[in-house]
């Protein structure tokens, strides 16, 4: 399993259990990797939020990550937080078998899986450009994207 780490208490918007990958909405990379997850994620075990929605950024706030700047992906399960090349893993962990041979790259010591994430993360708008506006998931992904309670809007 790729290491976590343990937060004081379960996140919020999140049912026991339940998987949330924080991206980064405008980024065509990222948004790439949200619709690689959808299509592949056939038993529906994550869930996805764009850091920028109200969703994403009250999980951003529980994981102690900033708010406002962008740089890694997160996953989130209960009171388990994962980022950088270790999120990628666990995501992984999550889809079909045929994907758990990526796994072998675990094997790479994480100072240079993490300095490859690094290097795309910070370069990813330059190498694969950028939506000027958080792109929406269309009807048949609604679901797929996590939401807060209208309650809390």
């Amino acid at each position: 399993m790729p290491a976590s780490r343990t937060r004081p208490s379960p996140a919020p918007l999140l049912k026991p259990g339940e998987t949330v990958v924080l991206f980064d909405g405008v980024c065509k990379l990222c948004n790439g990797w949200a619709k690689f997850l959808i299509r592949h994620d056939r038993q529906r075990r994550v869930r996805l939020a764009a850091v920028q929605s109200p969703e994403g950024q009250a999980l951003l706030a529980w994981a102690g990550l900033p708010v406002n700047q962008f740089d890694t992906m997160a996953v989130i399960r209960d009171q388990q937080l994962w980022e950088r090349s270790d999120a990628f893993f666990e995501v992984v962990s999550q889809l079909p078998g045929r994907w758990h041979a990526v796994n072998v790259l675990r094997l790479l010591p994480r100072a240079l899986r993490d300095w490859v994430y690094d290097h795309i993360a910070l370069n990813r708008y330059r190498l694969f450009g950028k939506y000027d506006v958080c792109l929406l998931p269309n009807a048949d992904h609604e679901q797929r994207f996590l939401k807060m309670p209208a309650t809390e809007r």
